[in-house]
C-alpha cells in the first residue's frame, strides 16, 4: 500500500464516517427545530466529532505540499455563502426552517475554523481543543440568553426573561424537564468553565486520561545511550528537546 496513503487512512476513514452520518441526518431525518430526545441530540452531534478528529488527524506537511489550503478554505467558505446565506434570506419568514440551517451552519464555521489553524501548522491538540470548545459554547444555551439580552424585547413574551425557558429542547432533553431561568443560567455556566476547561487546561492532564498515548510513547522510546565521556552532555539536551506538544 502506498505510504502516503497509509498515513492517511485514519484521516479518510474518520472524514468518510463523519460525512456518511451527515448526509443520512441531512437527507434521511426530519429537519425538526425541536431536539425530540437525548439519544437524537447525541447522534447529530456524531458527524462533528468524526469531523473534528478528522482534521485533527490529517497529514498537514502533504497539504502544505499540495497547497490544498488555496482550495479547502475557499470551499468552505462557499458552502457558507453560497449555500446557506440564500437559504437564511429564504427562509426569513419561516423560522423552524431558519432556525434549522443557522443550527446546521454553525457547527460547520467551528470546523472550517479549526480546519484553518490546523492547515496553518497548528497542533492535533490545539485543534481538538478549538473544535470541542467550541461545540460546548454552542450547547451550552448561551445564545439563548444572548438573544434575551442583546435585543429590545420589551412588549413579547421574552420581556422580561421569562421564568421557565420553554423553548430550550435542547437543554430539556439534557434536564428531563423545561429549565427554569435560574437553571438555565447555571447551565449554562457550567458549559462555559467546561468549555474554558477544554480550550486552556494544561495538556499533561490530558495525557493522563490518554492510556494509548503512555503506550505509544514507551513503545518508541529509544535505547538509553552508552554512558561514555563524549555523551555524557546529551540526555540534557535531549530532555530538553523532549518537552511534550499539545499533539
Amino acid at each position: 500500500m502506498n505510504q502516503v496513503l497509509r498515513r492517511n487512512l485514519p484521516f479518510l476513514g474518520l472524514m468518510v464516517i463523519a460525512v456518511a452520518l451527515a448526509g443520512f441526518i441531512w437527507f434521511g431525518l426530519p429537519h425538526d427545530r425541536e431536539v425530540q430526545s437525548l439519544w437524537i441530540f447525541v447522534f447529530k452531534l456524531l458527524p462533528f466529532i468524526f469531523a473534528a478528529e478528522a482534521i485533527a488527524r490529517l497529514d498537514v506537511e502533504l497539504f502544505k505540499r499540495v497547497q490544498a489550503v488555496r482550495l479547502l478554505i475557499p470551499v468552505c467558505f462557499m458552502v457558507f455563502f453560497l449555500y446557506f446565506v440564500p437559504k437564511i434570506f429564504f427562509y426569513m419568514d419561516d423560522h423552524p426552517n431558519l432556525y434549522y440551517h443557522v443550527l446546521t451552519v454553525t457547527p460547520f464555521l467551528i470546523l472550517a475554523f479549526a480546519l484553518s489553524h490546523r492547515l496553518g501548522g497548528g497542533t492535533p491538540g490545539n485543534a481538538r481543543r478549538l473544535a470541542f470548545g467550541m461545540l460546548i459554547i454552542m450547547v451550552s444555551g448561551a445564545e439563548d440568553l444572548a438573544f434575551l439580552t442583546v435585543n429590545d424585547l420589551r412588549g413579547t413574551d421574552f420581556y422580561p426573561i421569562p421564568e421557565v425557558w420553554s423553548w430550550a429542547s435542547h437543554m430539556e432533553v439534557r434536564l428531563g424537564h423545561p429549565p427554569t431561568k435560574n437553571e438555565a443560567f447555571i447551565f449554562i455556566a457550567v458549559h462555559l468553565l467546561i468549555a474554558a476547561f477544554v480550550l486552556f487546561a494544561p495538556t499533561r492532564w490530558f495525557e493522563k486520561l490518554n492510556p494509548w498515548r503512555k503506550k505509544a510513547a514507551a513503545t518508541s522510546a529509544p535505547n538509553p545511550p552508552v554512558e561514555t565521556a563524549a555523551n555524557e552532555a546529551e540526555p540534557v539536551a535531549v530532555k530538553t528537546a523532549a518537552k511534550p506538544e499539545d499533539s
